[in-house]
């Protein structure tokens, strides 16, 4: 049986095909738990197409939003999903101040279990057999010494900029890719280096397992400012 969920939007991300959206759920009195909204397709990404208001924006950030669904999807780890309802509007109800972010944020011990690494990165990922121990995949966080890393790799012959958040959480440091198309395009026309962010909170998401390399990804999929990017 269908139904409509109202969530804070705390993630609308970069993911192959389409985006990746995330919030947590407002209640009558107070806010509850995560919410991923997915497609039915085996991918889950949800396309542009899909997540419009009546005037054809899209979720932004901190935007209070009804989310018509079909039915609960825990996958894995990934225990938020709920398959969408492409027949009828997301609808914008309100935006969340900045003040109230503080109630929303997570105080997990650490991001998940810290353990691996990519080349490129620093406490990134996780094995297949790790992430099976998991019951989450989402968390709101205020980090310590944040820093967008611009830089730059090359794949096939072809340069490509590269985006991503170093940071301290509980001691641990970490460097994790950045799939907030926002962010990325607030530094796309920046010099390769480091930009130091003060006063953010990010969502951080673990992903499903990649193809690549068996391995579940950390991903900066959100940096929350109380100023515009820039």
């Amino acid at each position: 049986m269908a139904y409509i969920k109202r969530m804070v939007c705390l993630a609308n991300s970069y993911k192959t095909g389409g985006t990746c959206i995330a919030g947590k759920e407002v209640l009558e009195y107070g806010y509850g738990g995560w919410i991923r909204p997915v497609s039915a397709r085996t991918t889950a990404e949800v396309w542009s197409s899909e997540s419009r208001y009546e005037d054809h924006s899209n979720p932004k950030l901190l935007d209070i939003v009804d989310v018509p669904l079909l039915s609960p999807a825990p996958q894995h780890h990934q225990t938020e999903n709920h398959v969408i309802d492409t027949t009828r509007r997301w609808v914008k109800v309100g935006e969340l101040p900045w003040d109230v972010l503080e109630q929303l944020s997570d105080r997990p011990a650490t991001l998940w279990i810290n353990s691996d690494r990519t080349s490129t990165g620093a406490f990134n990922c996780i094995s297949q057999a790790e992430a099976a121990t998991l019951h989450n995949s989402l968390v709101l966080i205020r980090p310590e010494n944040f820093i967008v890393k611009v830089g730059s790799s090359t794949w096939d012959g072809r340069t490509k900029t590269t985006y991503r958040g170093n940071f301290r959480y509980n001691g641990a440091y970490h460097g994790l890719s950045l799939t907030d198309p926002v962010a990325r395009s607030a530094f796309a026309g920046k010099n390769e280096g480091d930009y130091p962010l003060n006063d953010v909170y990010l969502c951080v998401s673990l992903t499903e397992v990649f193809a690549e390399d068996g391995r579940c990804h950390k991903l900066v999929a959100a940096i929350i400012t109380n100023q515009p990017l820039g």
